[in-house]
């Protein structure tokens, strides 16, 4: 029992005996598990340790500097989160981890910040311009991965390919830089509580350190031991709406790190256009399987899952 092994190269193949194999293995790892390694990716290892970089670069800047892009302070959910900002399992602790979250950078007059002002709107960025540059190359970069990921997924569940890629035109797909400095004492080991992500799919980069944990449909939680030049991707909440539970968004964890040990990790929320229609597919459903959700907007359920998160969102920010 373990976490199954996707590789991209095979799922980009001209081959189509070569992809509709890997695309089996795929569509296996999504029902089973909702859990896999992807390697060979057009995000080089170059690209990974540049990012690894910017993380420590920015993090190790003071706090008063951190918090001039206070996260409390964007409607719209960007910039930078303190220690203890989230509280993702509500049973626990609060998370010991800092972020800086970014996404698409529109105006605050444009039609869609005016619409949906929670959800789209300005960056906070960092003032460094080396940090800057380095998150803008991964997140164009992660997210031509994640079109060709969801291309192959709606294959496998026999749609048009462009079925899920389609509902990114205006999308909120996040990229997070996560810093999990030690822990404060050995009774407190909840990096990032048990919760399961919001969208589509989750991209994510992490280092060396580990402390990533997947819990298994049998209750028990594996360790997703970091692999050199591999993602680790995830099937969201929003994705199991879509495939009537056929594609399974698992419950996941981070353990808090060691005296003297500092983990980085970098997630990308894959989340569509806000005004996504968000029904079962044909393939997902029968007779004799109904839809068991009702349809939603995207950016309605992405927006409710924020709102349960982070608790200084149920006020304006100043």
């Amino acid at each position: 029992m373990g976490i199954p092994l996707i590789d991209f190269s095979k799922l980009t193949s001209p081959d189509k005996a070569v992809r509709g194999q890997e695309i089996q293995t795929l569509d296996t790892a999504c029902r089973e598990i909702g859990f896999f390694y992807l390697v060979n990716t057009d995000i080089d290892t170059a690209l990974m340790s540049r990012i690894m970089k910017a993380a420590k670069r920015f993090f190790d800047k003071p706090l008063d500097e951190k918090l001039a892009i206070d996260i409390k302070n964007s409607t719209n959910h960007r910039g930078y989160g303190a220690v203890g900002e989230e509280q993702l399992d509500e049973l626990n602790k609060a998370d010991w981890k800092e972020t800086f979250d970014m996404a698409l950078d529109l105006s605050a007059d444009h039609p869609l910040a005016l619409k949906y002002p929670k959800m789209y709107g300005p960056n906070q960025n960092p003032n460094d311009p080396v940090v800057l540059e380095t998150l803008h190359d991964y997140y164009v970069t992660a997210f031509s991965v994640a079109q060709h990921v969801l291309t192959a997924m709606a294959d496998a569940l026999k749609l048009e390919s462009d079925f899920f890629t389609r509902c990114f035109k205006d999308h909120v797909t996040v990229l997070r830089m996560i810093h999990y400095p030690p822990r404060p004492s050995a009774t407190h080991d909840n990096g990032a509580g048990a919760h399961t992500d919001y969208g589509c799919i989750t991209l994510l980069l992490q280092d060396e350190v580990g402390g990533l944990e997947v819990k298994h449909r049998n209750g028990e939680w594996i360790k997703a031991t970091p692999m050199e030049g591999s993602l680790v991707v995830n099937i969201g909440d929003l994705m199991q709406r879509w495939t009537n539970d056929e594609y399974t968004s698992t419950a996941h964890r981070v353990r808090a790190s060691e005296a003297d040990v500092h983990r980085y990790s970098f997630p990308f929320f894959v989340e569509p256009d806000y005004e996504t229609h968000v029904a079962c597919v044909p393939s997902c459903q029968s007779k004799e399987r109904p839809a068991k959700y009702d349809p939603i907007l995207s950016g309605d359920w992405i927006q409710s899952r924020f709102d349960a998160t982070y608790a200084y969102r149920e006020q304006e920010p100043a």
